[in-house]
Protein backbone atom coordinates (compact mmCIF):
# COMPACT_ATOMS: atom_id res chain seq x y z
CA UNK A 1 0.00 0.00 0.00
CA UNK A 2 1.02 3.73 -0.87
CA UNK A 3 0.12 6.99 0.09
CA UNK A 4 -2.10 6.79 -3.19
CA UNK A 5 -4.02 4.41 -1.03
CA UNK A 6 -5.19 7.47 1.09
CA UNK A 7 -7.57 7.57 4.31
CA UNK A 8 -7.71 3.86 5.99
CA UNK A 9 -10.87 2.78 8.10
CA UNK A 10 -11.14 0.15 10.20
CA UNK A 11 -14.81 -0.97 9.40
CA UNK A 12 -16.15 -4.12 11.32
CA UNK A 13 -19.77 -3.34 10.31
CA UNK A 14 -20.50 -2.76 14.13
CA UNK A 15 -22.47 0.86 14.99
CA UNK A 16 -19.02 2.20 15.87
CA UNK A 17 -17.00 1.46 12.63
CA UNK A 18 -20.09 3.12 11.01
CA UNK A 19 -19.43 6.40 12.66
CA UNK A 20 -15.38 6.10 11.89
CA UNK A 21 -16.72 5.72 8.37
CA UNK A 22 -18.38 8.69 8.30
CA UNK A 23 -15.89 10.49 9.49
CA UNK A 24 -13.17 9.07 7.08
CA UNK A 25 -15.42 9.89 4.30
CA UNK A 26 -15.25 13.20 5.32
CA UNK A 27 -11.48 12.85 5.81
CA UNK A 28 -11.14 11.36 2.31
CA UNK A 29 -13.45 14.32 -0.23
CA UNK A 30 -11.86 17.01 2.25
CA UNK A 31 -8.75 15.95 1.36
CA UNK A 32 -9.41 15.23 -1.77
CA UNK A 33 -7.77 11.61 -1.39
CA UNK A 34 -8.87 8.29 -2.20
CA UNK A 35 -10.52 5.74 1.11
CA UNK A 36 -9.19 2.26 2.06
CA UNK A 37 -11.92 -0.20 3.83
CA UNK A 38 -10.20 -2.44 5.88
CA UNK A 39 -11.48 -5.37 7.26
CA UNK A 40 -9.66 -8.58 9.45
CA UNK A 41 -11.04 -11.87 10.57
CA UNK A 42 -9.50 -14.92 12.07
CA UNK A 43 -10.56 -17.99 13.18
CA UNK A 44 -10.97 -18.25 16.52
CA UNK A 45 -11.83 -22.02 17.06
CA UNK A 46 -8.47 -23.60 16.94
CA UNK A 47 -7.88 -26.36 14.09
CA UNK A 48 -10.60 -26.17 11.34
CA UNK A 49 -11.38 -27.48 7.56
CA UNK A 50 -10.72 -25.19 5.20
CA UNK A 51 -14.56 -25.45 4.43
CA UNK A 52 -15.32 -24.01 7.59
CA UNK A 53 -12.82 -21.21 7.18
CA UNK A 54 -14.10 -20.61 3.98
CA UNK A 55 -17.47 -19.94 5.39
CA UNK A 56 -16.04 -17.59 7.89
CA UNK A 57 -14.14 -15.89 5.02
CA UNK A 58 -17.45 -15.34 2.98
CA UNK A 59 -19.08 -13.90 5.89
CA UNK A 60 -16.07 -11.04 6.25
CA UNK A 61 -16.42 -10.08 2.68
CA UNK A 62 -19.74 -9.43 3.16
CA UNK A 63 -19.12 -7.11 5.66
CA UNK A 64 -16.31 -5.55 4.00
CA UNK A 65 -18.51 -5.46 0.78
CA UNK A 66 -20.91 -3.64 2.94
CA UNK A 67 -18.33 -1.31 4.05
CA UNK A 68 -16.91 0.20 0.48
CA UNK A 69 -20.54 0.33 -0.80
CA UNK A 70 -21.94 2.30 1.63
CA UNK A 71 -18.39 5.08 0.76
CA UNK A 72 -19.01 4.54 -2.71
CA UNK A 73 -22.70 5.44 -2.53
CA UNK A 74 -22.59 7.96 0.17
CA UNK A 75 -19.98 10.24 -0.68
CA UNK A 76 -18.19 11.85 -3.54
CA UNK A 77 -15.02 9.65 -3.41
CA UNK A 78 -14.33 8.25 -6.99
CA UNK A 79 -11.48 5.72 -5.25
CA UNK A 80 -12.75 3.37 -2.46
CA UNK A 81 -10.79 0.39 -2.04
CA UNK A 82 -10.70 -2.84 0.56
CA UNK A 83 -8.50 -4.41 2.21
CA UNK A 84 -9.42 -7.76 3.52
CA UNK A 85 -6.63 -9.61 6.10
CA UNK A 86 -6.90 -12.79 7.81
CA UNK A 87 -4.88 -12.32 11.06
CA UNK A 88 -5.34 -9.84 13.78
CA UNK A 89 -7.09 -6.68 12.94
CA UNK A 90 -4.88 -4.11 14.59
CA UNK A 91 -1.60 -5.58 13.76
CA UNK A 92 -2.60 -4.69 10.41
CA UNK A 93 -4.12 -1.70 10.77
CA UNK A 94 -0.58 -1.13 12.28
CA UNK A 95 1.21 -2.49 9.13
CA UNK A 96 -1.18 0.11 6.87
CA UNK A 97 -0.37 2.99 8.89
CA UNK A 98 3.36 3.26 7.65
CA UNK A 99 2.25 4.24 4.27
CA UNK A 100 -1.29 6.35 5.34
CA UNK A 101 -1.74 9.96 5.98
CA UNK A 102 -4.70 8.79 8.09
CA UNK A 103 -6.35 5.95 10.29
CA UNK A 104 -9.89 6.29 11.18
CA UNK A 105 -11.32 4.02 14.04
CA UNK A 106 -14.40 3.67 16.42
CA UNK A 107 -13.86 3.63 19.69
CA UNK A 108 -14.86 -0.62 19.92
CA UNK A 109 -15.42 -3.15 18.20
CA UNK A 110 -18.07 -5.25 18.12
CA UNK A 111 -15.79 -8.02 20.54
CA UNK A 112 -15.16 -5.13 22.77
CA UNK A 113 -16.81 -5.50 26.34
CA UNK A 114 -19.54 -2.86 26.97
CA UNK A 115 -18.02 -2.11 29.65
CA UNK A 116 -14.80 -1.18 27.87
CA UNK A 117 -14.48 2.53 26.71
CA UNK A 118 -11.97 2.02 23.98
CA UNK A 119 -11.42 -1.36 22.45
CA UNK A 120 -8.17 -3.37 22.62
CA UNK A 121 -7.84 -2.51 18.76
CA UNK A 122 -8.50 1.12 19.01
CA UNK A 123 -6.16 1.24 21.95
CA UNK A 124 -3.42 -0.87 20.09
CA UNK A 125 -3.39 1.05 16.95
CA UNK A 126 -3.22 4.29 18.58
CA UNK A 127 -0.08 3.35 20.80
CA UNK A 128 1.49 1.94 18.00
CA UNK A 129 0.79 3.04 14.52
CA UNK A 130 3.19 4.84 12.15
CA UNK A 131 0.43 7.42 11.41
CA UNK A 132 -2.14 9.89 13.20
CA UNK A 133 -4.80 7.83 14.42
CA UNK A 134 -8.42 9.36 15.06
CA UNK A 135 -10.65 7.69 17.17
CA UNK A 136 -14.18 8.25 16.89
CA UNK A 137 -15.93 8.33 20.13
CA UNK A 138 -19.82 7.43 20.32
CA UNK A 139 -22.11 5.99 22.85
CA UNK A 140 -23.47 3.41 20.57
CA UNK A 141 -26.10 4.13 17.36
CA UNK A 142 -25.15 6.27 14.84
CA UNK A 143 -25.55 8.99 13.77
CA UNK A 144 -23.31 10.70 15.88
CA UNK A 145 -24.12 14.36 16.72
CA UNK A 146 -22.10 16.77 14.45
CA UNK A 147 -19.94 19.41 16.41
CA UNK A 148 -19.10 22.36 15.25
CA UNK A 149 -16.99 23.49 18.20
CA UNK A 150 -12.85 23.80 17.68
CA UNK A 151 -10.40 21.88 17.17
CA UNK A 152 -8.54 21.34 20.52
CA UNK A 153 -4.96 20.89 21.09
CA UNK A 154 -3.36 20.06 24.35
CA UNK A 155 0.32 21.55 24.13
CA UNK A 156 3.50 21.58 26.34
CA UNK A 157 7.05 22.88 25.85
CA UNK A 158 7.49 19.67 23.71
CA UNK A 159 4.32 19.29 22.00
CA UNK A 160 5.89 17.82 18.77
CA UNK A 161 5.73 19.96 15.23
CA UNK A 162 3.81 17.19 14.01
CA UNK A 163 0.75 17.48 16.65
CA UNK A 164 0.70 20.88 15.87
CA UNK A 165 0.61 20.53 11.83
CA UNK A 166 -1.72 18.06 12.20
CA UNK A 167 -4.06 20.11 14.56
CA UNK A 168 -3.72 23.22 11.89
CA UNK A 169 -4.68 21.19 9.36
CA UNK A 170 -7.57 19.76 10.52
CA UNK A 171 -9.26 23.31 11.78
CA UNK A 172 -8.49 24.56 8.26
CA UNK A 173 -10.17 21.92 6.20
CA UNK A 174 -12.76 21.81 8.90
CA UNK A 175 -13.22 25.64 9.05
CA UNK A 176 -13.27 25.50 12.46
CA UNK A 177 -11.44 27.63 15.19
CA UNK A 178 -8.43 26.24 17.07
CA UNK A 179 -8.01 26.23 20.62
CA UNK A 180 -4.13 25.77 21.87
CA UNK A 181 -4.73 24.68 25.67
CA UNK A 182 -1.91 24.15 28.43
CA UNK A 183 -2.78 23.18 31.67
CA UNK A 184 -0.47 22.64 34.58
CA UNK A 185 -1.02 23.87 38.57
CA UNK A 186 0.67 27.20 39.97
CA UNK A 187 3.64 26.95 42.02
CA UNK A 188 5.35 29.26 44.58
CA UNK A 189 8.88 29.23 43.41
CA UNK A 190 10.47 29.75 39.63
CA UNK A 191 13.79 28.56 38.42
CA UNK A 192 15.62 30.53 40.91
CA UNK A 193 14.26 33.37 42.45
CA UNK A 194 10.80 32.93 45.19
CA UNK A 195 8.03 34.48 44.09
CA UNK A 196 5.09 35.70 46.59
CA UNK A 197 3.05 32.71 48.18
CA UNK A 198 -0.06 34.04 46.34
CA UNK A 199 0.80 33.83 42.57
CA UNK A 200 -0.24 36.53 40.30
CA UNK A 201 -2.61 34.25 38.15
CA UNK A 202 -3.31 36.67 35.55
CA UNK A 203 0.55 37.69 34.95
CA UNK A 204 1.20 33.80 35.12
CA UNK A 205 -1.56 33.25 32.85
CA UNK A 206 -0.81 35.71 30.05
CA UNK A 207 2.91 34.84 29.75
CA UNK A 208 1.93 30.88 28.94
CA UNK A 209 -0.45 32.37 26.09
CA UNK A 210 2.37 34.68 24.82
CA UNK A 211 4.55 31.70 24.66
CA UNK A 212 1.82 29.45 22.68
CA UNK A 213 1.75 32.58 20.38
CA UNK A 214 5.16 32.51 19.54
CA UNK A 215 5.34 28.44 19.03
CA UNK A 216 1.88 28.47 17.20
CA UNK A 217 3.50 31.40 15.01
CA UNK A 218 4.89 29.75 12.03
CA UNK A 219 1.75 27.15 11.51
CA UNK A 220 -0.47 30.33 12.23
CA UNK A 221 1.45 32.18 9.29
CA UNK A 222 1.48 29.03 6.48
CA UNK A 223 -2.84 28.26 7.91
CA UNK A 224 -3.77 32.38 8.28
CA UNK A 225 -7.04 31.56 7.68
CA UNK A 226 -7.21 29.21 11.46
CA UNK A 227 -8.73 31.47 14.22
CA UNK A 228 -6.77 30.33 16.67
CA UNK A 229 -7.25 31.08 21.04
CA UNK A 230 -4.79 30.12 23.48
CA UNK A 231 -5.56 28.99 26.89
CA UNK A 232 -3.98 28.56 29.79
CA UNK A 233 -6.02 26.77 32.55
CA UNK A 234 -4.58 26.42 36.17
CA UNK A 235 -6.01 22.46 36.86
CA UNK A 236 -4.64 19.02 35.62
CA UNK A 237 -4.22 17.89 32.14
CA UNK A 238 -6.46 15.56 32.41
CA UNK A 239 -9.23 17.31 33.91
CA UNK A 240 -8.85 20.23 31.49
CA UNK A 241 -8.39 18.46 28.29
CA UNK A 242 -11.83 16.25 29.15
CA UNK A 243 -13.80 19.14 30.22
CA UNK A 244 -13.02 21.31 26.71
CA UNK A 245 -13.72 17.54 24.89
CA UNK A 246 -17.07 18.36 26.13
CA UNK A 247 -17.88 21.01 23.11
CA UNK A 248 -14.72 20.19 21.13
CA UNK A 249 -15.15 18.66 17.67
CA UNK A 250 -11.78 16.93 17.62
CA UNK A 251 -9.03 16.53 20.67
CA UNK A 252 -5.39 16.87 19.02
CA UNK A 253 -2.49 15.12 21.24
CA UNK A 254 0.58 13.32 21.26
CA UNK A 255 1.08 9.97 20.45
CA UNK A 256 3.80 7.16 22.34
CA UNK A 257 6.98 8.46 22.83
CA UNK A 258 8.33 4.71 23.01
CA UNK A 259 6.94 1.79 21.59
CA UNK A 260 3.77 0.93 22.36
CA UNK A 261 3.73 3.16 25.32
CA UNK A 262 0.84 6.10 25.60
CA UNK A 263 1.70 8.72 28.33
CA UNK A 264 -0.67 9.02 31.07
CA UNK A 265 -2.84 12.43 29.91
CA UNK A 266 -2.93 11.36 26.32
CA UNK A 267 -4.52 7.47 27.25
CA UNK A 268 -7.07 9.28 29.53
CA UNK A 269 -8.40 11.53 26.63
CA UNK A 270 -8.82 8.39 24.78
CA UNK A 271 -10.67 7.03 27.20
CA UNK A 272 -12.90 9.23 28.30
CA UNK A 273 -12.99 12.32 26.06
CA UNK A 274 -16.73 13.19 24.82
CA UNK A 275 -15.39 14.23 21.12
CA UNK A 276 -13.06 12.40 18.95
CA UNK A 277 -9.48 12.47 19.32
CA UNK A 278 -6.66 12.34 17.34
CA UNK A 279 -3.43 10.65 18.56
CA UNK A 280 0.00 11.83 15.83
CA UNK A 281 2.57 9.62 16.84
CA UNK A 282 5.99 10.70 18.14
CA UNK A 283 8.55 9.01 15.03
CA UNK A 284 12.33 8.60 15.69
CA UNK A 285 13.35 9.65 12.92
CA UNK A 286 11.51 13.25 14.33
CA UNK A 287 12.08 13.41 18.33
CA UNK A 288 10.17 15.65 20.48
CA UNK A 289 11.93 18.77 21.86
CA UNK A 290 13.56 18.84 25.23
CA UNK A 291 10.96 19.01 27.91
CA UNK A 292 10.11 22.65 29.12
CA UNK A 293 7.60 24.57 30.96
CA UNK A 294 5.71 27.16 28.56
CA UNK A 295 6.19 29.12 31.38
CA UNK A 296 8.98 29.46 34.51
CA UNK A 297 6.23 30.14 36.64
CA UNK A 298 4.23 27.28 36.49
CA UNK A 299 4.45 23.22 36.23
CA UNK A 300 4.07 21.67 32.68
CA UNK A 301 1.76 18.44 32.51
CA UNK A 302 0.19 17.65 29.95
Amino acid sequence: MTDSHGIVVGYDGSDFSMQALEWAMDEAELRKLPLTVAHAWRWPYGEADEEAKGHLRKAAEHVLYHGGECARSCSTITDVAVDLHEGAAAERLVELSAHAPLIVLGSRGMGALARTVVGSVAGYVAAHARCPVIVVRGPGPIPVPRHRGAVVMGMTGHTPDAAIEFAFAEAEIRRLPLVAVHAGHLQPMAWSAPMPLVPDTRAITTAAEDDMLERLQPWQAKHPTVPVRTYFVAASPREALLDLSKEAALMVVGGARGRGRLGSVTASTLQHASCAVAVVPVLKENPPQAEAPLSASHTSEC
